[in-house]
Formats: C-alpha cells, structure tokens, sequence
C-alpha cells in the first residue's frame, strides 16, 4: 500500500517517526508521501525524507496560509529542484470554508502553484472545499497543459467528479470514506473509475473507522483500503494492487 498524503512534521507523528515508519512497514505500506503546507513544514519534510527510503515529500503552501506566504513559481520550482525525493506541489488549492485567507489571496497562491507544477510536469495536490466551481475554473484554464492533477482527500460531489475527469484527474479517498454518514461520498466514489484512484490517511487528522476519534497515522490506510475495495465490489488486494500502480504512474 502506499500512504499518498499524511502530514508527518505535525505531531504526534514526528516526535515518534521510528516507531510510525516501523508500524507503516508492518501494514504493508511501501511508499509514504509526507505534504508541505507552509515553509517550516518543508524545513521539517527536508529531514524527515531521508529518515527511511520509503519516504518522500512535496513543496507546497496549504490555502489556508496563502495570506502568510506569497510564494511565486520560480521560487516553488527552485526548493524542489534542490531535492530528489520532493516529487510533487502542494499542498494547494482554494479553501473557501473557513476564510482563513482571502479568497484573491488563494487564488494567486494556486495559480503560481499550477505554474510550477506545469514547468516541473509533476503531480499537483490539490486541496478544494467549498470551492468546487472555483477550483474546475482555473484548473480547466490550463487544460491543454496536461496538468498531473491529484485531488487530495477527495469530498467533492459526482457532478465535480465527472468535470475533474474530463482534465485527466485522480482522487484520493480519506478515512472519510469509512464514516458512517458519508453515503453520498461513498457513491461519488462507487462512480470514480478504479484506474483513477488513491487512498490517503492525511494523518495525524482524520482517522477511519474503527479508530475515529484517534490521533491517526499511515498504519491506519488499510481501514480506507478495505473500505474502498467494499465500495469497489473487489478483493483487497486488487484495490490495493490498483491504487500502488496509480500512484507509481502519476509521480512517475
């Protein structure tokens, strides 16, 4: 399996790495992509990538820190060039939910992302809520650019689904999936091609079922991957064959 977004500089996920990385492996993870979401993010990711060769990271500023770092493509380009195993951008994206930046602000910030990303050709995350008219808007504006489009943590609804699809999009599930009132996420991604889909923890936030409520961590994507596969009407294990050649194919 392959943990295709957590945030492993956040606690309690980094003061216990050794002993994360050792549970990761015991499930059966052989990827782990840890996300950026600010700049002392990525200072803490730059570390933590070369703790085990089963971790790799992303430089990316997170749409709820657009107002606190006014990042340009140039300068996103140039971090992850400095490192081989920073192989995508993002986090990034519009988060209208909270308003914690202006929505101007975001888009500036998502658009100098997308920038990078096109240059780079490397896969773009993208983090939308609340925002599914705006987010299909600017990322439709480059759709002869042959953007690699990631939808992390995927909550949007089937109609985004079936627009993100015409650009050529992938779709993580989350432990959201397993949540109990989740039904109409969980048709959305009855309906998402299999070849099109990743699984996700996003720890340490959002544990699935049964250990809602818990401080997640990668360990914990096979409750997502057993629970997609239901979802799927396939064995686990080719749930979990598909998703690792998604994932091998989109960051190459």
């Amino acid at each position: 399996m392959i943990d295709s977004h957590c945030h492993l500089d956040h606690e309690p996920l980094i003061s216990n790495l050794d002993a994360i990385i050792a549970r990761s492996k015991d499930a059966g993870i052989t990827k782990i992509l840890t996300i950026c979401t600010t700049l002392g993010s990525f200072d803490k990711i730059k570390e933590i990538i070369y703790k085990d060769k089963i971790i790799f990271g992303t430089f990316g500023i997170h749409p709820h820190e657009a107002k606190n770092y006014e990042v340009t493509s140039n300068f996103i380009i140039n971090q992850i060039n400095n490192n081989n195993k920073i192989i995508g951008v993002g986090e990034t994206g519009l988060d209208f939910y909270y308003n914690n930046s202006e929505k101007n602000q975001q888009l500036k910030s998502f658009e100098e992302h997308i920038i990078a990303a096109k240059k780079l050709n490397i896969p773009l995350i993208i983090h939308s809520r609340n925002a599914e008219k705006e987010t299909f808007e600017i990322l439709n504006s480059f759709k002869n650019d042959n953007l690699k489009i990631l939808m992390h943590c995927f909550t949007g609804s089937t109609e985004f689904a079936q627009k993100l699809l015409d650009l050529n999009a992938f779709f993580s599930a989350s432990g959201i999936i397993t949540f109990k009132k989740s039904i109409s996420l969980q048709e959305t991604f009855s309906y998402i091609p299999l070849e099109k889909l990743l699984i996700e923890t996003d720890s340490p936030f959002l544990s699935p079922e049964p250990n809602r409520g818990k401080k997640n961590e990668p360990s914990f994507i096979k409750y997502t991957a057993e629970k997609l596969a239901n979802i799927k009407k396939i064995d686990k294990q080719e749930l979990i064959s598909a998703t690792t050649l998604n994932f091998n194919k989109l960051f190459n």
